[in-house]
């Protein structure tokens, strides 16, 4: 089976390589615009036909998919909407891979706000691309365990790893002829996630979260936005970063919570504000 892939992100390379190692990969399209990003830099490496986008219903990439004549597509981190023209070039549809119990987080932060939320349990589902947001029919859907430590960067890995999964055993399944049984989601159920910007991690000293949810924010904010703040260190205004254990001031290397102490007479304040005093130093 000819197979077009439709993604971006580092998340999404074990995808790539499960469709290049066991189906007839025939074309990678990308939002990813510097040959160094992730998948960008994949397709170069990997000798796979790749093509640039910054509008999905561009004329170009239709024609671009025409020629191909593919039998499927896959598509997973994409970030645009994929219009109706493209959707019918593909005779089995485009399987969309989401890193959620969909109906349950649609949308672009479904990992970050499972986190934020202190859900147990999350996973990934398989479902047939319509024109609106993870709304189309549920293929296959797998349970994952949210580990106390798991942030956005180690959860998100995880669940895309079993969505390469999900979907190579879906298209072995269409490739025997066999019809994938197709469940339409309950759209009363259906809650929505919201995008993030660097903002979303600011907080303010002055009135900051409770530690338990400050904790969340860590995790699901890493790697970005990161949970940050503007305070005075040793007389000067600066952005200072938190990491998971460890903490960045702006223009130097993160570091310990001890060492951050040792290194501004303001640390120990800062810590205690945050719920951090004599923790983990």
């Amino acid at each position: 089976m000819k197979v077009v892939f439709f993604g971006s992100s580092h998340y999404v390379i074990p995808v790539i390589e499960e469709l290049k190692n066991n189906f007839g990969l025939s074309l990678v399209v990308t939002t990813e615009k510097n040959p160094t990003d992730p998948v960008h830099s994949y397709s170069i490496k990997s000798k796979l036909q790749y093509y640039v986008v910054l509008d999905s219903s561009a004329k170009n990439l239709v024609e671009k998919i025409k020629e191909i004549r593919p039998d499927i597509g896959v598509l997973a981190s994409f970030g645009q909407i994929v219009p109706r023209e493209i959707l019918d070039l593909f005779p089995n549809g485009i399987l969309n891979i989401h890193p959620s119990l969909l109906p349950r987080y649609r949308g672009p932060t479904p990992v970050q706000t499972a986190i934020l939320n202190e859900d147990k349990k999350t996973g990934a589902t398989i479902i047939k691309l319509d024109e609106k947001i993870d709304h189309g029919p549920i293929l296959a859907q797998e349970e994952e365990e949210i580990l106390a430590d798991d942030t956005t960067l180690s959860l998100q890995k995880r669940l895309f790893e079993k969505g390469a999964k999900l979907v190579g055993s879906m298209i072995r399944t269409i490739e025997l002829g066999k019809k994938a049984e197709e469940i339409s989601q309950d759209d009363s159920n259906a809650t929505y996630t919201t995008p993030l910007t660097r903002d979303s991690g600011l907080i303010d000293l002055k009135s900051p979260p409770s530690k338990q949810v400050l904790e969340r924010m860590l995790r699901a904010y890493f790697p970005w936005p990161g949970v940050w703040f503007k305070t005075l260190l040793n007389g000067k205004e600066v952005i200072v970063k938190l990491l998971p254990e460890k903490i960045q001031v702006e223009g130097k290397k993160p570091m310990s919570y001890k060492d951050f102490v040792n290194g501004y007479k303001e640390g120990k304040q800062v810590l205690e504000i945050l719920g951090y005093g004599g923790l983990r130093l």
